[in-house]
């Protein structure tokens, strides 16, 4: 194994660590971590992996311009443009809304906590943006768990699990989206085993949120009615149900869009004309992603080229020798990773190639490295403190909101990360070495 090590140089993965170092140095220096667009952060590694490698420019041209256009790549681009469009349309149509005053309309003070999670789950599972989600109902849930002498702590903890919750799972997220095409799985395979892990982790976090609140006083705070439409949160579940029918991705997605279209041009929300430019607009709001995953499919086919994957895999395999430390290696990845770059969906296209290999190599079920893949990957994202969903969620609370504080009232994530290690540990036949991990 050390002589096969040998073999493969370190200069191979430069470039990756280049990008990886580039993207976390400019965040540390500028105490934010999305100060550097993350597209400008692979584009220095670009650079790296044409000044190291052997081969002409034009080769390595090639090489990288194959790698943009990678079948999954594409697809999982389109895939990206059809999300934000669909986000976009929906918002402005006023299904955000009425699902966020639905829920505030009905929450009883004492379960006023597990109401937000509740909240959260489902906004961010249907929107598939974490982030999106806190920034939505972040204002209104701090205002009216200070306006109820609420714990802002416990509180703060329910809408980041409820987030991270939807977001993990969401048919339409780009870490399962980036998850998915990494693995070569379907996406409602996903779902069903990431389900599986995180529907008990959810149900006894909810179970601990309702405990939490129980001391609140019934009548610490009156709920205001606000107004809803039922009638607008059904593109969210023509997506949800479509896709869990396993209808093709981009039907479901353009259905979606198509849904919530008609309902805002129902009610008057917009005209064709303001449909078109929401349309635009949401794919816009993914520019950043969808230039990211290009890059990073270019870059990755020119390290693969120079026996980077090949290299990192020899590394790792000195510590792998069964199905259960392949998945445990294949969460480890991605959890390092994101430690570095302090982005999920970035840190599962990265890792996403390796785990590929891991998950081939020792006969791992796609669909169950891809939830561990995304599973890892949003634990880590949820309890960074430099997170961008953590730092809104601090700054949305006007710093009153302590980190440790927050911590330590996110159930779910400690839930979800405990269950899911322990489903790799004691899954039957887990522990079975590979027929030919020898020749590995």
């Amino acid at each position: 194994m050390n002589q096969a090590l040998k073999n493969y140089k370190f200069l191979s993965i430069v470039p990756l660590l280049v990008f990886v170092f580039t993207f976390l140095g400019f965040g540390l220096y500028n105490q934010d971590f999305y100060a550097l667009p993350s597209p400008l952060a692979a584009l220095f590694g670009i650079v790296a992996a044409f000044i190291l490698f052997k081969g002409t420019l034009s080769q390595k041209a090639d090489t990288f311009l194959k790698g943009c256009g990678d079948g999954q790549i594409l697809t999982m681009c389109i895939i990206y443009l059809l999300a934000g469009a669909f986000a976009a349309v929906s918002k402005a149509a006023g299904s955000v809304e009425s699902i966020v005053n639905l829920g505030m309309t009905y929450i009883s003070p004492q379960y006023f906590a597990a109401g937000v999670f509740v909240i959260a789950s489902f906004l961010s599972f249907a929107s598939g943006t974490s982030v999106g989600s806190i920034v939505t109902l972040g204002p209104i849930v701090i205002e009216l768990a200070e306006k109820s002498d609420s714990p802002l702590g416990l509180i703060g903890a329910a809408l980041l699990c409820g987030a991270i919750f939807g977001d993990n799972l969401s048919l339409i997220s780009d870490t399962t989206i980036a998850a998915t095409q990494s693995l070569g799985c379907e996406m409602k395979d996903k779902f069903r085993a990431n389900f599986k892990l995180a529907l008990p982790a959810a149900l006894l976090a909810l179970g601990l949120f309702i405990f939490a609140g129980s001391s609140q006083p019934v009548d610490a705070m009156q709920t205001e009615k606000l107004n809803f439409d039922l009638w607008l949160i059904l593109p969210y579940f023509v997506v949800i149900v479509l896709a869990l029918r396993g209808l093709n991705v981009f039907v479901t997605l353009f259905l979606g869009i198509l849904s919530a279209a008609v309902l805002g041009l129902w009610n008057s929300s917009f005209d064709f004309l303001t449909l078109g430019k929401t349309t635009y607009a949401g794919f816009t709001d993914m520019s950043e992603i969808f230039y990211l995953s290009l890059l990073t499919g270019g870059l990755a086919a020119l390290v693969e080229k120079a026996g980077g994957i090949d290299y990192l895999l020899k590394a790792i395999n000195r510590l792998i020798y069964n199905k259960r430390s392949a998945s445990l290696g294949i969460g480890g990845l991605v959890s390092v990773t994101n430690l570095c770059v302090a982005n999920n969906t970035i840190a599962i296209l990265i890792s996403g190639k390796v785990a590929k290999e891991l998950n081939d190599k020792f006969d791992l079920e796609a669909k169950n490295s891809a939830s561990i893949l995304d599973i890892f990957a949003c634990f880590i994202q949820g309890i960074i403190p430099y997170g961008a969903q953590v730092l809104i969620l601090i700054s949305l609370s006007g710093f009153k909101i302590q980190y440790l504080d927050l911590m330590m009232n996110s159930y779910y994530l400690h839930l979800l990360i405990a269950i899911t290690i322990g489903f790799i540990l004691f899954k039957k036949s887990a522990n079975k070495p590979l027929k030919t991990a020898q020749d590995l």
